[in-house]
């Protein structure tokens, strides 16, 4: 379900670290609380890291109630970006990508020139 992210209309990552033996409750307190989002939000995906980077939990309400997602990967990590506490709405390619174990956020961006020598 986690692979194939088409059926959610925003994903978002609590980025730095969370800890993962949290339940719904907690999760949905630090949705609310932590990142001012509404963790009611139907078919809207947060997803939350630990420390160890080869799992991740998700929350999604689904109407009803919510449902609390885990997924641990058997060979290599989740580039789960940790500089800042905040909620991160990310795309659809963003997300198929953090699922396949690529950085969505790189570490040294590539800045743009601005100097007109270099413009074409």
């Amino acid at each position: 379900m986690l692979n194939d992210g088409t059926g959610f209309k925003k994903v978002y990552l609590a980025t730095g670290f969370t800890d993962l033996r949290s339940g719904m409750d907690s999760l949905a307190r630090i949705i609310r609380f932590q990142f001012n989002l509404d963790p009611y939000d139907k078919n809207t995906l947060f997803l939350f890291c630990g420390r160890r980077t080869d799992r991740i939990k998700g929350l999604i309400w689904e109407g009803d109630g919510f449902l609390l997602l885990y997924k641990r990967i058997e060979n290599g990590s989740f580039k789960w970006p940790r500089t800042a506490d905040e909620a991160l709405l990310i795309n659809p390619e963003q997300y198929r990508m953090l699922m396949q174990g690529l950085e969505i956020i790189a570490k040294h961006p590539i800045k743009e020139v601005t100097d007109p020598a270099f413009a074409m």
